[in-house]
């Protein structure tokens, strides 16, 4: 009998030399060889060595013990290195986008030989493309391959599925709607690969409808009472003081697949080799979190700020329908993006300056059987919020370590493989508390 290679390693950062992935290693190094840590070992992968000994360096600056971390040569166009990348651990944390473009082959490695699988992606084509490629052969050779595992959506999931938790039955929720609102003391530029990111979601949004219509529909759940009235395009939510319009971004898509998935199974996926208390406590959370209508709204504390955003949202959404515009915006982000954007991403200051706040305003009924008269309205709201620094440099490194240690830590408790989504996957487990010791805390508002 062939004699099975265990994994050198517990966690390879993949394009570990990135602006965002370099974030990723210094918050790691926090958890590598820690008292009680189940992390033990690290490596850290892309195309140049020397560069991810630049990245390292700016990482461990204030210690040399991380020195003798090792290096990974792979490239996303050369499949061979990313297997034999994926081959030597049992965990993938892949920072490498936009991820339409570059994440295929690594999340094909990573299927192929078993290993373990997350990223920071907010590109829904990305994602269902990867559920409906490699779903049912990443079930079988036990290898979970989780998305969005960073600003987006983890907030937004388990922002909604704490506010679910306040209703206490026989109360139900009916809809709840989320408003971010991005806080900073300096004027911050967002990441050029975010930017990017949008970009190409644009071009490709008729490829994302086409691969909806050739797939199954997803189950629907069940939620009290009539649906949502659209409003108007631009809201003043009164109770937080903030003016706010629809965001068009992965955390309604991601929550929705959750929710289909929860439809499906009630009780959540059971662990590749679950221990009796774990299940019981699996079967009791899911108890817990009644579906709801979800959607997000950027939000700001005056009109002017919403104004920005849809005059923002225009400039891509027009400019990038066409190859030219394209061209335009990703050659000058910052001037088709009035600084919003820029190449060089924001500053180490800019960074640590900035902050959000995402509201979670719940409405429903306080018993279930005041939803199904006729006419019935909400007659119960609901308010929480999730807060913590800035989004994609220092809040989402948080999210994506503290998920890969669940995953290190938990592994039995968790689904035996299939590409899911955090939500379906991390809601049992502690990752709520060990974001609020990290900085990303959670709290009820108010009830009324």
């Amino acid at each position: 009998m062939a004699q099975v290679q265990l994994p050198t390693y517990d966690i390879i950062i993949f394009g570990a030399s990135g602006f965002t992935g370099k974030y990723v290693i210094r918050e790691a190094l926090k958890f590598l060889n820690t008292p009680n840590s189940p992390f033990k070992t690290l490596a850290l992968a892309g195309r140049s060595s020397s560069k991810l000994s630049d990245a390292l360096k700016w990482a461990s600056s204030t210690s040399t013990s991380h020195s003798t971390i090792p290096f990974i040569i792979a490239d996303t166009s050369d499949p061979p290195s990313l297997r034999r990348m994926a081959s030597q651990t049992k965990l993938i944390l892949n920072c490498v986008g936009p991820f339409r473009h570059y994440g295929d082959p690594v999340v094909a490695a990573c299927v192929e030989t078993g290993c373990d699988y997350l990223d920071i992606s907010g590109e829904p084509e990305f994602m269902e493309k990867m559920e409906a490629v490699y779903h049912e052969r990443a079930v079988e050779n036990g290898s979970l391959v989780v998305s969005a595992c960073g600003f987006d959506s983890v907030p937004a999931e388990f922002g909604l599925m704490f506010n679910s938790r306040q209703w206490v039955s026989p109360a139900v929720p009916n809809r709840v709607e989320a408003y971010l609102s991005l806080e900073s003391d300096k004027s911050i530029a967002g990441n050029f690969g975010t930017f990017e990111s949008a970009v190409l979601g644009v071009a490709n949004a008729d490829k994302l409808a086409e691969l909806r219509r050739s797939r199954p529909k997803r189950s629907r759940p069940s939620i009290p009472g009539p649906a949502p009235v659209k409003g108007s395009t631009i809201e003043h939510q009164k109770e937080l003081g903030l003016w706010a319009v629809k965001l068009p971004s992965a955390d309604a898509i991601v929550v929705r697949r959750t929710l289909s998935t929860l439809t499906d199974n009630p009780s959540g996926l059971p662990g590749v080799n679950e221990d009796d208390k774990h299940a019981e406590k699996r079967k009791e959370f899911w108890s817990t979190i009644k579906p709801a209508h979800f959607g997000v709204k950027i939000a700001a504390k005056n009109v002017l700020g919403v104004f920005a955003f849809i005059a923002l949202g225009l400039c891509i959404g027009l400019l990038g329908s066409f190859s030219f515009g394209r061209w335009l915006l990703l050659k000058f982000p910052s001037v088709f993006t009035f600084g919003a954007f820029r190449k060089t991403g924001p500053t180490e200051e800019e960074v640590a300056s900035a902050s959000f706040k995402m509201w979670f305003v719940g409405s429903g009924f306080s018993d279930a059987s005041l939803a199904s008269r006729e006419g019935a309205q909400p007659d119960t709201e609901i308010i929480t919020r999730v807060m913590g620094p800035e989004i994609g440099y220092l809040t989402t490194p948080i999210i994506l370590v503290q998920c890969a240690l669940i995953v290190l830590k938990q592994r039995q408790n968790l689904p035996k493989g299939g590409v899911l989504t955090p939500g379906i996957v991390f809601g049992p487990f502690d990752l709520q508390d060990r974001l609020q010791e990290n900085g990303i805390s959670f709290d009820l508002i108010s009830e009324k």
